[in-house]
């Protein structure tokens, strides 16, 4: 089967920005993402955890995007932009995928 090499862009990020990275991401024309709950984690403070949390100050989600390795910077710069003034992590990576009309 033939298959398409696309960058996997990783934003893990606190739940609060949720709905302004997703409308950043559509601005972009990310036309490729998904949006999970983070459930629990280590990072540079240490351990976390989201049981027991009753707000969405200290929840963290995690939204994958598949994207063209062309536009990686361009869309990269505006993501960091937001997310570097948070508790977070952004990585890339490649990947491969069988339709490559949807990203």
């Amino acid at each position: 089967m033939k298959t398409y090499t696309k960058k996997r862009l990783e934003i893990v990020v606190e739940a609060p920005i949720q709905d302004r990275l997703i409308a950043l991401l559509d601005r972009l024309q990310v036309t490729g993402y998904t949006v999970l709950p983070a459930l629990a984690g280590r990072g540079h403070d240490g351990e976390w955890s989201r049981e027991g949390m009753v707000g969405e100050a200290g929840r963290m989600i995690v939204v994958i995007c598949l994207i063209d390795g062309d536009r990686v910077d361009g869309v990269l710069d505006k993501v960091f932009s937001m997310v570097s003034r948070r508790s977070g992590i952004v990585s890339i990576s490649d990947v491969e995928v069988v339709r490559a009309e949807h990203f």
